[in-house]
């Protein structure tokens, strides 16, 4: 229970961090939303006419007390209202949000089937020319930008083979092009690690042992091998959730994709700091929350941590304080990847 309240307060601790890091980036931008957006002279507004927007808007307050009202609201799942339009952040998000989240997902998914092809190729595949083929495959795709992946897509599928239309597509034809562009860079990492550490656990002398008594490959790879590689590969696919946010903006401006990705590169054009803030807010909840469950479930996954924990915890019983013994998730993938 003590190591689900000390993750839980840390997880609180940085979502607080964060909000509060970009609220006062967004506040440190130059020049003025309401000033950008209502002093145009085709709105022919008076500067008191300006200024009583700059009051409802809460523009005039001081910065302090922006920020605690805004925190306020926040907590109380008020976002605010858009500078740029005037519609409600919750409702513009509400709308935009589903469409980013089948992309996500769909793309997690097909960069983790993909990863694991690459990795289990790269080990495990006949011939040692595939072998060393595969294992230069991840570092080529994580040199690859999401934005180039996507117009190169386009430029093959769509302009010279018209396999995928890019206008007048369906649901299921327009959302081919952008999962690939967003799973490549996502499985690149995610097949480096679990190659990595699928030859650390066949080193290991239990390996040695099963094979030994006879167990066949795929025997060994399924029920031994996987079972202990996967494991940093789960952290990792936690860490690259910040990855997938940003890439999903990209992704989505590129194939001109109506989601949170496109409503992000509206509100930067337009200095609309209410849902840029929203947004920086959501995709750290999701992250934070990500990577939280990541934690907690490690210990469930890997038995040698409820082990070490046990002791940890019998130990206490005599000296009164509790040592932290199990090695932190993002440990395992550094050492994954050196």
């Amino acid at each position: 229970m003590s190591y689900v309240l000390r993750r839980l307060g840390q997880a609180v601790l940085v979502l607080a961090l964060a909000y509060t890091a970009a609220y006062l980036l967004l506040a440190a931008l130059p020049g003025d939303a309401v000033l950008a957006r209502y002093a145009s002279p085709e709105l022919g507004l008076t500067p008191d006419q300006i200024q009583e927007i700059r009051e409802r808007l809460g523009a005039d307050q001081p910065l302090l007390l922006q920020y605690l009202t805004s925190a306020a609201a926040f907590l109380r799942g008020d976002f605010g209202y858009s500078v740029a339009t005037g519609a409600s952040v919750s409702d513009l998000l509400g709308a935009a949000l589903p469409a980013t989240l089948v992309l996500a997902v769909t793309g997690l998914t097909v960069a983790v089937v993909l990863a694991v092809t690459v990795a289990f190729t790269a080990t495990y595949g006949r011939g040692r020319w595939l072998r060393r083929l595969f294992r230069g495959v991840p570092p080529v795709l994580v040199s690859l930008p999401v934005f180039w992946i996507g117009i190169v897509l386009i430029q093959v599928f769509s302009f010279q083979l018209g396999l995928v239309p890019v206008i007048g597509a369906d649901p299921v034809q327009a959302l081919i092009l952008p999962v690939v562009t967003l799973s490549v860079p996502i499985a690149a990492p995610l097949a480096q690690v679990l190659i990595r550490s699928i030859d650390e656990v066949r080193a290991l002398p239990f390996v040695t042992v099963v094979r030994a008594r006879g167990a066949s490959t795929s025997w060994l790879l399924w029920r031994n091998v996987a079972r202990n590689a996967l494991l940093p590969t789960l952290t990792m696919a936690g860490l690259l959730f910040g990855e997938l946010v940003g890439g999903a903006v990209v992704t989505e401006t590129v194939f001109g994709r109506a989601g949170i990705g496109q409503l992000t590169a509206q509100a930067v054009a337009n200095r609309d700091t209410p849902v840029l803030l929203a947004v920086v807010v959501i995709s750290t909840v999701a992250f934070v929350a990500i990577n939280l469950v990541v934690d907690l479930l490690y210990p469930v996954l890997d038995a040698r941590l409820r082990r070490a924990r046990s002791r940890a915890l019998r130990a206490a019983d005599a000296t009164g304080t509790v040592a932290e013994v199990a090695p932190t998730p993002s440990a395992s993938v550094e050492g994954a990847r050196r």
